[in-house]
């Protein structure tokens, strides 16, 4: 279960007997493998408050509340339990002139793990492709996609872009697309992930000629705190069908 740990500074506490903090780092993330993410903060005087009132966005600088503890940094820990949590927020330098806050995050008995949500979200792409629905297909691709087709030399920014081009194709082929994976290898990581998979695309052109091609796909993905989407795309034709050994 993941858990963020929020590091409280104090502003009246005396931090120059404070350990570094790189040991703790090195335990937990390299070590352990229990920290996946984290970083500091600037000070409060930094901060930007912002509130919305009938409309109006109302911009206050400076922290939400006046006190003397602070939010100082955060880090994400992925632990067993919370009482695991709780020791590893206890080790860490701030927790003795400061305070650690722990919180688990929102839902996680719910919530997929990444590679099995992206894993549906190709099986999506499977489904979709094969009812030739362009707004399910688009539907898995986030607002500011980047594409790069084998097609063009040019990258095609934005969903729009996207949805003109799935359009277009889906408009020379006549009856559903068939779309098989024959390889896909995900790494997944903290908020973004990679896959790397090699795809089969098989229809019927508009000609009547038989469309069979394999491609190699390298896709970046985003999550969005509700679900993962496709932030980056780049398809690529194997060599061999460059030089004319299959149908493109």
């Amino acid at each position: 279960m993941k858990y963020m740990l929020l590091v409280c500074g104090d502003d009246t506490a005396d931090a120059s007997g404070m350990a570094p903090v790189e040991p703790w780092v090195e335990e937990h993330g390299v070590r352990s493998g229990a920290r996946l993410y984290g970083h500091r903060l600037q000070l409060p005087d930094t901060a930007v408050t912002v509130r919305v009132r009938d409309g109006e966005v109302l911009r206050t600088d400076g922290p939400f509340a006046e006190t003397k503890e602070y939010v100082a940094g955060f880090d994400v820990v992925d632990c067993d339990s919370l009482e695991e949590a709780v020791r590893i927020a206890a080790g860490h330098p701030v927790a003795g002139i400061g305070a650690m806050e722990v919180r688990p995050f929102w839902d996680e008995g719910f919530a997929e793990d990444a590679e099995t949500a992206i894993r549906q979200l190709d099986a999506e792409l499977t489904e979709a492709a094969r009812e030739r629905d362009v707004e399910r297909l688009t539907a898995c691709y986030a607002p500011d996609v980047e594409t790069f087709q084998p097609s063009g030399v040019e990258a095609r920014s934005g969903i729009a872009a996207f949805r003109k081009a799935v359009e277009g194709w889906f408009a020379t082929l006549d009856g559903p697309v068939h779309r098989e994976v024959l390889e896909l290898r995900v790494r997944p990581g903290e908020g973004s992930a990679f896959s790397h998979a090699l795809v089969r695309i098989r229809g019927t052109r508009l000609t009547g000629e038989p469309l069979d091609r394999t491609v190699r796909v390298t896709t970046g993905y985003r999550d969005t705190g509700f679900s993962w989407l496709i932030a980056h795309e780049h398809v690529s034709v194997p060599l061999e069908q460059t030089a004319g050994k299959e149908g493109s």
